[in-house]
């Protein structure tokens, strides 16, 4: 009678696991009858003895069925003899929830969050990132904001209000992209005229425009100073007036869909560029 491992067939003369050739600790006995022939089949009987070992290597964990090195995932050597368990395999095989998976990627969603706060909020421009929204005005000398005391921004409000008064056939809505596009042209004319910069060009698209009509733009400086005015209508009513009167004033009085108006002052002169379409 001979015996021989389960596993990898290695022959051994006594059922002494384990195997010495894979650490099995399972042997079969070939039992043999005497009217059998050398083609017949053995009949074999399995005999468990309950403990199987195997060769853990010491660097990185891999268990190996035989005491082989080197470790086959990270080439270490030292591989030693240890009970081969299965309790652990049921943790192995869970799935982590949700939350197991997202908990080291916490700081960075936090992060994240605050980064799209800042910005849904306006507290920083998602112009700053590159490719991401409008971009920002060019630095120009003057006041865009408010000059001798004539708020410039309830001005363009104004020119707007007092163009629609004269418009009968059609109206246009204030549109902030095209007023944003044209604070950037006027800057970048003051910028050009006053102080010899050349600021990047633009295009109405990079604003969000998204002109279905004819375009219709129209710079231009006043010959009033912005001292000569002591309110923002009085002033919206003489910009209105001029742009009225420009080659375009057709055009702007017809009444385009959208329009915009920016408002600048440098040394008492006002520039006033209208966008719309």
């Amino acid at each position: 009678m001979k015996w021989r491992c389960t596993w990898c067939g290695e022959p051994h003369e006594e059922n002494d696991p384990p195997c010495r050739e894979c650490g099995h600790n399972s042997f079969e006995k070939a039992v043999v009858r005497a009217d059998e022939t050398e083609a017949e089949p053995t009949r074999t009987e399995t005999v468990d003895t309950g403990t199987t070992y195997v060769w853990r290597c010491q660097d990185c964990g891999r268990d190996h069925v035989k005491n082989n090195p080197p470790c086959s995932r990270c080439n270490g050597h030292d591989l030693r003899k240890v009970e081969q368990r299965y309790d652990d395999v049921d943790r192995e095989l869970e799935v982590p929830g949700w939350l197991d998976v997202a908990k080291p990627y916490l700081p960075v969603f936090a992060v994240l969050g605050v980064v799209v706060v800042l910005f849904a909020t306006g507290i920083i421009s998602p112009s700053i990132l590159p490719g991401l929204g409008s971009p920002s005005p060019p630095d120009a000398p003057g006041e865009g904001a408010e000059a001798a005391g004539i708020d410039l921004a309830e001005t363009e409000r104004l020119v707007h209000d007092r163009l629609e008064d004269d418009r009968t056939d059609a109206t246009s809505a204030y549109d902030d992209d095209l007023a944003a596009f044209a604070e950037y042209q006027n800057r970048a004319f003051v910028a050009q005229e006053y102080a010899d910069a050349e600021p990047d060009p633009a295009e109405p698209g990079e604003f969000g425009v998204d002109c279905e009509a004819e375009f219709v733009f129209v710079p231009f400086a006043m010959e009033s100073s912005i001292d000569d005015y002591d309110s923002e209508a009085a002033l919206a009513e003489d910009v209105a007036a001029a742009l009225a009167s420009t080659d375009d004033g057709e055009a702007v009085l017809a009444g385009p869909p959208g329009e915009g108006i920016d408002v600048h002052v440098v040394e008492g002169t006002i520039h006033v560029v209208y966008a719309a379409c």
